[in-house]
């Protein structure tokens, strides 16, 4: 049977949530939890709200937002870009961030309290696990896409439970199971938080992100910008209480100066970009030649831009890549620590502008190489 939920003591008994027919409301419970620290703000006459900045600086106020966006730093276009995506990317509301790494560590280091649990992919990143640093609520792993793994870990959950997932993995570059993971979200009453980075401008019909591919909902969605879009900052998607809640309670949101509004209008000109070119088919022809064309072993299986390819150990990646760089094949080394020992990879990201010559001329070498190593 899934995880019981308690209700926080209300002044009356605690109210037990089940599962009824495949349902729980954890989602909902939540909402009410967050509503109820607004509706605490209010009454003490301490709700906060973001308010226009009234000076108009012209050109060279784009440079800058002139504070954080509780005082002098949210400009129009902070708001009207923040409509906007809520409707892209099919959610009640959108709050920016300065960055994925800021979204996460806000996020995580806000919503679970005390008593609650945080369940994560393994491979998540590190701004989830540095933002569950600052939170209070216990949080452990699940294996890297295990689904039987994440159901165990849920039975052991208590208080609001959040499961947290990269829709793309960004040092393995494979997709998460999102449909299923989702389903055992609803079954237990977890809340799902996906991170959206590595997806937004590869997946979905107009790059809305994996998610939106699979009709997949989610309490809360993160899309950064500093990779497809090529831009800086991030969003973070889901209601309006959420929003609200984030904006009063989150602080890598209230002390921190706001994105500066030409920064705003990059990622707005890059989103609509994204509606109407042909770069997104370029990409995934690109993908297709690349797993066609290398025949050595150790590639992670990957349907993302991301394609891994594992050698094992520092130096044998080192030279691997020392050798495909003397040839101006701009492809990294990841090594221990920032993977698992024995697991150390080449990784190379593919481009929509990679020519399929390119992409030849890396698997040839590449292939050669390898053989060398054997």
């Amino acid at each position: 049977m899934p995880a019981a939920f308690v209700a926080p003591n209300t002044g009356a008994k605690s109210i037990l949530y089940f599962a009824v027919h495949g349902l729980i409301l954890g989602t909902i419970m939540l909402e009410e939890n967050l509503q109820n620290a607004l509706d605490k703000r209010v009454s003490d006459n301490s709700l906060r709200k973001l308010g226009f900045t009234r000076k108009d600086w012209g050109a060279q106020g784009e440079l800058g937002s002139g504070g954080s966006r509780l005082i002098s730093g949210t400009h129009k276009v902070h708001e009207e870009l923040e409509g906007w995506l809520a409707k892209f990317h099919g959610a009640k509301a959108a709050l920016l961030f300065n960055s994925g790494y800021d979204a996460n560590l806000g996020l995580f280091s806000t919503l679970p309290k005390k008593g609650d649990t945080v369940i994560y992919d393994q491979l998540c990143h590190a701004s989830i696990r540095d933002g569950l640093r600052l939170s209070a609520a216990r949080n452990f792993s699940f294996k890297h896409n295990d689904v039987e793994d994440l159901k165990t870990r849920l039975g052991q959950a208590t208080g609001q439970v959040f499961v947290a997932v990269e829709s793309v993995y960004s040092m393995d570059g494979d997709c998460a199971r999102l449909d299923e993971i989702a389903n055992m979200c609803e079954e237990y009453g977890a809340n799902l938080i996906v991170d959206e980075a590595h997806a937004t401008g590869v997946f979905g019909k107009n790059g809305e992100g994996f998610c939106q591919e699979l009709g997949v909902d989610a309490f809360a969605r993160i899309h950064t910008f500093g990779k497809a879009l090529g831009g800086h900052g991030a969003v973070v998607l889901g209601s309006k209480v959420l929003r609200e809640y984030l904006v009063n309670f989150c602080r890598p949101f209230i002390y921190t100066t706001a994105l500066p509004p030409q920064s705003v209008r990059h990622v707005w000109k890059a989103y609509k970009s994204l509606e109407d070119c042909n770069e997104m088919t370029m990409l995934k022809d690109n993908i297709a030649a690349f797993k066609e064309g290398f025949s050595g072993s150790g590639l992670i299986e990957s349907e993302s831009p991301i394609q891994c390819v594992v050698i094992g150990g520092n130096d044998r990646c080192k030279k691997v890549t020392g050798e495909l760089q003397k040839f101006g094949l701009d492809v990294r080394p990841i090594l221990y620590p920032t993977v698992e020992e024995g697991k150390e990879r080449i990784r190379i990201c593919l481009h929509s502008f990679n020519s399929k010559a390119e992409i030849a001329q890396l698997c040839e070498l590449l292939n050669g190489l390898l053989k060398e190593l054997i």
